[in-house]
């Protein structure tokens, strides 16, 4: 039976969410929980992978299970066997064809960056940059990131991407209690691209650069030219819309 699991984490203690040789990351631990209820070794295949520091709201993967258990009974379980910082908001039974990546309709990233004093608590949550920043500029430079645009000058390692073509259906920025909130909803991501584009629109926000001065960037393709990427700790996947089956 294949279930899609939808999962909140925190990133703070891992080296990214995919399995990788000698580095503590999410999906091992995940794969150790599933594996013991599954009563062997269990592999999930997950909507995408988050870096290093990363949170996610809401991450979903799905895996197949051949013991005989309902929903509420594998999330009991689960969660049973996952630690503090991770945890299965909900399972559900999916087609045997569904699949967790090629399935998803779209994505939604935020970012938060505290304007204000530092805060030692929310230091693994929310980017300390403390001081101000022009949001009234930075809000007028996301809105060029919205549309379908080659984003390899905003993509790490983009060498090895032949194909950086992306929609961005939605990109916004409001400031509450000096946290700046930033959202991006599109298509698919690529690997920092999020914080490639933070990191930029800080640079604007710096009134180093001009809002309209994204457009440039991207039309160059050059990764050199968008700057800095963005901390970690700021980023949450806080969103995955399915196509409908």
């Amino acid at each position: 039976m294949r279930y899609l699991l939808k999962i909140s984490y925190d990133g703070s203690n891992y080296s990214g969410f995919q399995t990788q040789k000698g580095l503590h990351t999410i999906q091992e631990e995940i794969e150790r929980a599933v594996s013991k209820v599954n009563n062997k070794d269990t592999h999930i295949v997950a909507t995408g992978r988050t870096d290093k520091g990363v949170h996610a709201y809401s991450q979903y993967a799905h895996v197949d299970i051949d013991v005989d258990i309902n929903e509420y009974k594998l999330k009991r379980a689960l969660n049973s066997n996952l630690p503090d910082d991770i945890h299965i908001i909900s399972t559900k039974i999916v087609p045997d064809n569904f699949h967790a990546r090629y399935n998803v309709k779209s994505k939604e990233y935020r970012y938060y960056i505290n304007l204000g004093e530092y805060n030692p608590i929310d230091r693994n949550y929310v980017f300390q940059y403390n001081y101000k920043l022009n949001v009234e500029r930075m809000s007028e430079a996301i809105k060029y990131f919205v549309g379908k645009h080659d984003f390899r000058a905003f993509v790490t390692e983009n060498k090895e991407k032949e194909n950086c073509i992306r929609t961005i259906t939605k990109a916004s920025i409001m400031v509450d209690n000096n946290i700046v909130e930033i959202k991006f909803i599109g298509d698919g991501f690529l690997r920092y691209q999020v914080r490639n584009m933070v990191g930029y629109l800080i640079k604007v926000g710096e009134e180093k650069v001009s809002p309209e001065t994204v457009i440039e960037v991207l039309e160059s393709k050059d990764r050199t030219k968008s700057g800095k990427t963005a901390p970690p700790e700021g980023l949450y996947l806080y969103n995955v819309e399915y196509k409908e089956e």
